[in-house]
C-alpha cells in the first residue's frame, strides 16, 4: 500500500471514529505530518486529497510551502526565535507556541507582512520531562501576553501524550480539553484575539482516543507515510 492509499485509509478511518462517537466527520481536520518525505511523498498524500500537512523544521515547510502553496501548511515543530519569521511567512497555524518571549517576537513578524498569525498554545499535560510544553498553571500567563498581540490569534491548545498506554494518552487529551473549557470561561482571560475552539492532539498511535476526548485537528505521519507502520 502506496502513500496515497493511506491516506484515503486515514481519512476514512477518520469520519469512522467520528460517525461512532456521535461527530461530524467536518469536525475534525487530519493533518497529514509529512516531516519524513521529500517532494514526491507530499504530492502523492496531495494528489490523493491531503490539503493539510504538517512539518517540524522550518527549512522543510519553506520548501515545501513553496512547492504546494495551495495547501495549509501547519508548523508542529519546536519554535526557534531566529526562524520565526520564515515559520510565520509560510505556516498557516503554528502548533507549538509554549514559551512566553516568542509572542512578541510572533506578533513582530506577522506585523511586517500584515497578518493574522494563528497559533496554539502547547501545554505539557502529562508533566514529561522530554515533552515540550507550558505547564497548564502557566496558560493564564501566556494569554494574557497573547491578548496584547494583535497580529497573533490564539485559536486553541496542542499537547503530545506519552507514548504505548493509551489509558494514560486518552487521560492527556480528557485533561486538556477540560484545561481549555476553563480558561475559555474565565472571564479576565477572555480578548477578540482569543479563541480557544481548537484541540490538535492525537497522533498515528492514539489520535482515535483524541478524537473520542474532543480534538479538532489530528496529526498523522506514519501510518500515512511510513511502510512500517503496524
Amino acid at each position: 500500500m502506496g502513500i496515497a492509499d493511506r491516506y484515503r485509509k486515514e481519512y476514512d478511518n477518520v469520519a469512522r471514529v467520528c460517525a461512532q462517537c456521535g461527530r461530524d466527520p467536518s469536525e475534525v481536520t487530519l493533518i497529514a505530518v509529512s516531516k519524513t518525505v521529500d517532494l514526491n511523498g507530499v504530492k502523492e498524500a496531495f494528489d490523493a486529497g491531503a490539503r493539510n500537512f504538517g512539518e517540524n523544521r522550518p527549512d522543510q515547510i519553506v520548501q515545501k510551502q513553496q512547492a504546494y502553496p495551495s495547501a495549509q501548511w501547519h508548523f508542529i515543530g519546536n519554535v526557534q526565535s531566529r526562524r520565526i519569521s520564515d515559520i510565520v511567512r509560510t505556516s498557516c497555524l503554528i502548533h507549538s507556541v509554549y514559551q512566553e518571549h516568542h509572542l512578541p517576537k510572533i506578533e513582530a513578524a506577522a506585523a511586517r507582512i500584515d497578518k493574522i498569525q494563528d497559533i496554539l498554545l502547547e501545554v505539557n499535560v502529562s508533566g514529561e520531562e522530554s515533552k515540550h510544553g507550558a505547564a497548564p498553571d502557566d496558560l493564564p500567563q501566556l494569554l494574557k501576553v497573547a491578548a496584547q498581540c494583535p497580529h497573533i490569534r490564539v485559536c486553541g491548545l496542542m499537547t503530545m501524550a506519552p507514548q504505548g498506554d493509551a489509558t494514560v494518552a486518552r487521560s492527556c487529551f480528557h485533561a486538556l480539553a477540560q484545561l481549555r473549557d476553563t480558561v475559555a470561561n474565565t472571564k479576565e482571560l477572555c480578548a477578540s484575539n482569543i479563541q480557544l475552539s481548537g484541540l490538535s492532539m492525537g497522533m498515528s498511535e492514539d489520535w482515535q482516543y483524541a478524537i473520542e476526548e474532543g480534538a479538532t485537528m489530528v496529526r498523522i505521519g506514519r501510518a500515512i507515510f511510513s511502510d512500517d507502520f503496524n
